[in-house]
Order: C-alpha cells, then sequence, then structure tokens
C-alpha cells in the first residue's frame, strides 16, 4: 500500500509526516534516513490501529444540514 508523504528540511536534517495518518511523523538526518524511518513508522502505525480497531463496529451515518439563514 501507498502513502502520501510530507518532507521539509530542517537544520537537524528533514522531517517526515503522513497527512493521512494523524500524528505519524519521523525524522532523518538525509532524505533517503527519513523516507526508510517514516515506513518502519507507518508499518508500527498501522499495527497498533488494526490492534486497537478489534472488536469494534463500524458504520456510516448520514448528516444532513438544514438552512437556518431564515429560508
Amino acid at each position: 500500500m501507498q502513502y502520501k508523504v510530507n518532507l521539509k528540511k530542517t537544520e537537524e536534517g528533514y522531517a517526515i509526516w503522513c497527512p493521512s495518518l494523524p500524528g505519524c511523523a519521523s525524522q532523518g538526518g538525509t532524505k533517503k534516513e527519513a523516507l526508510e524511518n517514516i515506513q518502519d513508522a507507518i508499518i508500527s502505525y498501522v499495527e497498533v490501529a488494526q490492534e486497537l480497531n478489534q472488536g469494534i463496529e463500524s458504520c456510516y451515518v448520514e448528516v444532513k444540514f438544514h438552512n437556518h439563514a431564515g429560508n
């Protein structure tokens, strides 16, 4: 599976994070190192999320917004 990541050059190297996985971030001295580190972070993130979600039922709910502007 592929995840989009964002890289930012810092004074120490590179900060890297995955916008679709809140809180999933890492860093590295080089771009290559940062990319390797975020791969490990994403794997750990997904594994923990799967463990935490065991036994949880999910569904979708439709929400309708009402116009309260006097119409």
